[in-house]
This record gives C-alpha cells, sequence and structure tokens, in this order.
C-alpha cells in the first residue's frame, strides 16, 4: 500500500476548532490513537462543512450528517438521517457530547425484496439516463 500524506503549512484562514483539527494530527498521542484504530481498519477524520457561498471550511454542525450519496457529498439534517436507519450506512462518527455521534453516512442503493428482512446493499450511484 503506498502511503501519502498531504502537508499544507498554511491553515491559518480554518476556523479555530479546525485549526486545532489538523495540527493534532502531529500529536504523539494522536498518531497513537490512529495507529491503534488502523488495526480495526478505522482512522482520523475531521468533521467539517463548507459556506454555501464562500466555499470556506466551517465545523460541521452536531445536527448535520455528511451524507455521501451517488458519489456527490451533501449536508443533511441528523433528524432526517435517523429517520432512515435502513436506508444508510454510518461510516463516520465524533463525540461532541460525551457519546458517540453519527458525523457521515453513505446512502445505500436496492432496498430489500419484499418479504426480506434484509437491508440495502450497495452504494447508491449515479445512474445514467
Amino acid at each position: 500500500m503506498t502511503t501519502l500524506s498531504l502537508s499544507r503549512t498554511n491553515s491559518a484562514n480554518l476556523p479555530q476548532a479546525l485549526r486545532t483539527a489538523q495540527a493534532a494530527r502531529h500529536v504523539p498521542e494522536v498518531q497513537e490513537m490512529q495507529r491503534r484504530l488502523s488495526e480495526y481498519q478505522l482512522g482520523i477524520f475531521m468533521p467539517h462543512t463548507h459556506d454555501a457561498e464562500s466555499g470556506d471550511f466551517q465545523p460541521l454542525p452536531d445536527d448535520i450528517v455528511q451524507v455521501e450519496s451517488g458519489l456527490q457529498v451533501s449536508f443533511r439534517s441528523s433528524q432526517e438521517i435517523a429517520s432512515q436507519t435502513g436506508r444508510f450506512l454510518p461510516v463516520g462518527w465524533a463525540w461532541p457530547a460525551g457519546a458517540p455521534t453519527l458525523v457521515a453516512a453513505c446512502e445505500m442503493d436496492e432496498p430489500p425484496k419484499p418479504g426480506s428482512a434484509g437491508r440495502y446493499v450497495k452504494h447508491k450511484m449515479i445512474r445514467a439516463n
């Protein structure tokens, strides 16, 4: 496997919370957590969104989930996602209020056949017309 490390030294334009997250990647304790998480095929990411007008980075609000659907990313209400648990596969969690909280999900496609107890089984993709 190829190891890729992007280094951007100028994060001064990020909000303070995201500058803190970027700097934390270099803290030995965080690197050790990342190593331990990798044993479970998990990683570390910086939950964030973008301003709709400027594209500026912003911290992800507590009531928003980043959703990948059809190879596109959108930001949706956590209540919307919570009401459709069988349709979304959780892929990112944070700990904003002392408990694990969903912050990223993939929308799934191909609902189970009628009478089946199964779940959605494939990632939702862009459909060609």
